[in-house]
């Protein structure tokens, strides 16, 4: 029983079990005599009295317990006071910055010899000992590794390559990158890198119309991409002379003569990326490294109206930003040689980028997916990573299915009960994966990603503090939440280590401030503590390419960015994200509404995976497209009563008005005024996608595709509930 009790970890459990086993073990008179101990004048005469079996279970005892006390579980301790985490910039209009860290000045790095996105790398190239830096892996295949001082090589023959082809050593040198998350974007980036030109990347969903105006916009001539169905979409628009400019496609995977040959016809060259190595190798030149102040990458925000945007970032930008994540962490969970990161988010953003940064300046590692989101939960599994980038969106589908499992009753009391405890734990500071609960219920989940987990950061999007909160306990590691945009390179505002509360996107950053000015429109005033976010550091970024325009609305004359986001500040110090600026209108009587904050309310129904609500200013109601998760909406339905397929389910008029109550519900919960309810829903079986164009690759949702996509069902929702 002690072997076992001092393996588990401690378990309080355990300790008790074992306590009864030795009070069993005494007699009844001797436990008596024990209680009256106080009474007693003559120790010694008293223990002598005892057995020696009671006196053994005594020490044991003893042991066991000063065992306990000094071992127990232990609250994490945050870098500073949680109920204090921003403080007020003298002077400055009320702007707010962080506590961590001591120095008015705002971080522009962390360490003095990685300044710049070349100097990090070459900074883990360094650390690592020529370590294993990027893996891949094929099906059912243990992942293959690049060392540091390869990956390093063969960024200097790229870039020599480039160099031989017409490229120059400069930050007026855009190079497009065009290709899904695998070790060779990153090599073309660092290849960029090592001689000072711009990376430039393109998104598989950008659609034809916006990657040649990203083309033409940022002159690109040369273009690195993995795959020749892309080199045909470029090629197409080379041959209809939308992209003049272009000359030069440089591809990862082996392609056919003729693609070559059609190429030729158009004036365009076709290489293979090894053949382009080759060619630097056989012509080495010496790197050519860039400045903080200079460019490092121009990031085209997909957007969902109009032509993307270029935000024009520098190697300053993204230090600054990594830099402050560094400083808020560093006496937690600071970043290892052996940290592992698993990579499916989009490399074409930013916020996949600044994280990936953070593991190559600690010379760690980095392994891709291959390619296929399906087979994630393999690919963690076989990589077994220790720091998880993601989304709300795959959380809340996490969140889903772990509930889904629990169908009884009894299952998900069970299941609520376990959350429960580990969530006190939580509060408490506590963060582990090895008590009782972890053992019955949480150990598969945690086994799902791998089992080594110790750091998951979310982003891009409002994550719902239900399921924060849950996952937080459920999966044992520590979970950090930021808010920011390509704007500020990525973030602006994190989680304090400690403050595990939900509900807030954590305090300023280190390397910028914050302040928030008045919405007069949505009825916002600073005065409240509420606002418009607005960011100033060296974290934000130096305009839109070639738009001077809409670099205006973005930043003002003192180098304030303009989120569009509403912000609160709280007593604690963090910030709440309540509302969004942009995306707003009039309904017919004047009312204005923020349609993103109601999904987001509305997207914790229990069967909703997801909702788009719609408005227009000649109608005085809101109406909306529901897609129910395949997963959970049976079983949902059939706690009602109804029964049926999925695709029948979505056309059942019952089952329809069952989760519109349900949606109102929450509503009401969440204090949304009757003119923000929606009157009406469609049902649809099929999920929004970057595939079908309804989401961005950041899987935001593209509002004026989706209003055109569903024009017709939105008439009909209006015609009929008149």
């Amino acid at each position: 029983m002690l072997t076992f009790f001092l393996v588990s970890g401690g378990s309080l459990w355990l300790l008790v079990e074992f306590v009864l086993s030795i009070l069993e073990k005494m007699q009844t008179q001797e436990i008596l005599r024990i209680l009256r101990l106080p009474e007693l004048g003559d120790l010694g005469q008293f223990f002598r009295s005892l057995s020696a079996t009671t006196l053994v279970s005594m020490g044991a005892l003893a042991a066991i317990l000063a065992y306990w006390f000094t071992h127990r579980p232990k609250a994490l301790r945050p870098p500073c006071n949680l109920l204090m985490q921003s403080e007020e910039v003298e002077d400055s209009g009320g702007a707010r910055r962080s506590v961590i860290g001591g120095s008015p000045q705002l971080l522009t790095h962390y360490y003095d010899d990685a300044r710049t996105m070349y100097q990090v790398f070459r900074r883990g190239l360094s650390i690592s000992g020529n370590g294993p830096c990027l893996g891949f892996r094929k099906p059912k295949q243990p992942y293959q590794w690049l060392s540091y001082q390869e990956v390093a090589n063969r960024a200097e023959f790229l870039g020599s390559g480039l160099l031989q082809h017409n490229c120059k050593a400069s930050t007026d040198q855009f190079i497009g990158v065009f290709a899904q998350n695998r070790p060779e974007w990153i090599i073309a980036e660092l290849a960029c890198y090592t001689y000072s030109m711009v990376v430039v990347p393109l998104y598989d969903t950008l659609g034809p119309g916006a990657i040649r105006y990203i083309i033409n916009t940022a002159d690109i001539s040369t273009v690195i991409m993995d795959k020749p169905q892309k080199a045909v979409l470029l090629l197409e628009h080379v041959e209809r002379k939308d992209t003049p400019g272009l000359k030069l496609i440089i591809l990862m995977e082996p392609f056919e003569e003729a693609l070559k040959e059609r190429g030729q016809k158009c004036g365009v060259v076709i290489k293979s990326m090894q053949a382009v190595e080759d060619c630097g190798q056989a012509n080495h030149h010496a790197p050519v490294p860039p400045q903080p102040d200079d460019l490092s990458i121009v990031c085209f925000t997909s957007g969902t109206t109009g032509n993307p945007k270029g935000a024009m970032l520098t190697h300053g930008n993204v230090v600054a930003d990594f830099s402050g994540f560094l400083k808020v962490t560093e006496k937690v969970i600071f970043p290892r040689q052996d940290d592992v990161l698993i990579s499916f988010l989009p490399l074409a953003h930013m916020f996949e980028r600044v994280i990936q940064s953070v593991v190559y300046c600690h010379g760690g590692r980095v392994g891709f997916f291959q390619g296929d989101i399906r087979l994630l939960s393999d690919d963690m599994k076989a990589l077994r990573p220790t720091i998880f980038p993601v989304v709300p969106r795959l959380l809340n589908r996490m969140y889903d299915k772990i509930f889904s499992q629990a169908d009884t009753p009894l299952k998900r009391w069970l299941l609520e009960f376990a959350a429960r405890r580990k969530q006190a734990e939580v509060r408490s500071g506590i963060i582990r994966n090895n008590s009782i609960w972890d053992e019955l219920f949480f150990n598969k989940i945690q086994a799902s990603l791998g089992g080594c987990v110790r750091m998951i950061v979310t982003g891009a999007a409002p994550a719902s503090p239900t399921v924060l909160g849950f996952l937080r306990a459920a999966l044992g590691c520590q979970v950090y939440e930021g808010y920011g945009q390509t704007e500020c390179t990525a973030g602006c505002t994190f989680t304090t280590p400690g403050d595990w509360t939900s509900g807030h996107v954590g305090a300023p950053l280190p390397c910028n401030h914050i302040k928030l000015v008045d919405v007069e429109e949505l009825n916002y005033w600073t005065y409240k503590g509420e606002g418009e976010i607005c960011v100033r550091g060296p974290n934000v970024f130096k305009g839109y390419l070639k738009d001077q325009d809409r670099t205006k609305e973005a930043l003002d004359s003192d180098g304030w960015l303009h989120t569009g986001d509403i912000g609160k500040w709280l007593p604690e110090g963090t910030l709440k994200i309540i509302d969004r600026k942009k995306h707003i209108f009039k309904l017919a009587q004047g009312e204005y509404v923020a349609p993103e904050k109601i999904e987001n309310i509305y997207i914790r129904s229990e069967p909703v995976a997801q909702i788009y609500v719609h408005g227009d200013s000649l109608k005085a109601f809101l109406v909306g497209i529901v897609v129910p998760d395949p997963e959970v909406m049976p079983c949902w339905a059939l706690k009602r009563g109804i029964e049926g397929l999925y695709t029948d389910l979505c056309i059942n008029k019952e089952l329809k008005k069952a989760i519109l109550e349900d949606m109102v519900r929450l509503g009401k919960e969440s204090g949304l005024h009757s003119f923000e309810q929606v009157k009406a829903i469609y049902i649809h079986s099929d999920m929004f996608s970057v595939q079908n164009g309804l989401l961005t690759p950041t899987l935001k949702a593209k509002r004026p595709e989706l209003r055109e996509y569903f024009k017709k069902q939105i008439e009909e929702l209006y015609s009929t509930s008149m």
